[in-house]
């Protein structure tokens, strides 16, 4: 997983989406609809809804929002029945693109993604083309300055909690854990330090350098991406 900072991408979102704060409630309504929906409403025994909660309130979602994304999900609402999907290819330069959504519309959103592709100089792949390119993992990030410790410390005190690998930057300690082990570390950790991220992703086993004069292209493309409505996520190998 070395060479490859996902906090820097993080950043980049969070500060594109203070500016579009609505958009960024429904993509967490959507997936906290998804995970009430699939596991029950109980927060004690449903970590995916757990850990969405959290996250749409790391996110300074009202807790109205949240509440209705739930009721919704268990009948006490009307509302859409939204379908998780995967769509996988590759961007300019060869880097592996993999595209979460949740959409009420496949048709509608397997048109937008492979338009976003289309028009960057990207292709979009069949199912499988570059996931085993991937592994789901626990991510958790510590800014330094939060932290307030020995390095070297720190460091232990998150291998003993179960973190299986850190890295570290000028700003952040970026930990990654099997997802098994996620919830355990994220709360051993977050008793002791205020955590800027914590969720499940999708690592890279190897990651592609980009050649400059494809750079613009693969901005754009994620950016594309990350601005419909139905896409959650998106995952990719730039170094």
């Amino acid at each position: 997983m070395a060479g490859h900072s996902k906090w820097h991408n993080i950043k980049h979102k969070k500060n594109a989406k203070d500016a579009q704060r609505g958009k960024l409630f429904m993509k967490l309504a959507k997936e906290i609809y998804v995970a009430a929906k699939e596991g029950g409403a109980d927060l004690e025994t449903n970590s995916a809804l757990r850990l969405a909660v959290d996250k749409a309130k790391s996110n300074n979602m009202p807790n109205e929002n949240i509440e209705r994304a739930i009721n919704k999900a268990t009948g006490n609402l009307d509302g859409e029945n939204y379908e998780e999907l995967t769509y996988e290819g590759y961007g300019p330069g060869g880097v592996a693109v993999m595209v979460d959504v949740l959409t009420d519309n496949k048709n509608r959103t397997a048109s937008e993604v492979r338009h976003a592709f289309n028009k960057n100089n990207g292709n979009l792949g069949e199912n499988g083309c570059v996931s085993f390119m991937f592994h789901r993992k626990g991510y958790i990030v510590v800014e330094r300055d939060q932290a307030g410790v020995d390095e070297e410390d720190f460091m232990l005190e998150a291998i003993e909690a179960g973190c299986e690998d850190i890295e570290t930057s000028e700003d952040v300690f970026e930990l990654f854990t099997e997802p098994e082990d996620f919830e355990t570390v994220r709360n051993a950790l977050k008793e002791t330090y205020p955590l800027a991220a914590a969720e499940m992703t999708m690592v890279a086993d190897s990651y592609t350098p980009m050649p400059e004069d494809h750079e613009d292209d693969m901005n754009q493309l994620i950016d594309m991406l990350e601005d419909l409505d139905d896409v959650q996520e998106v995952h990719h190998n730039i170094q």
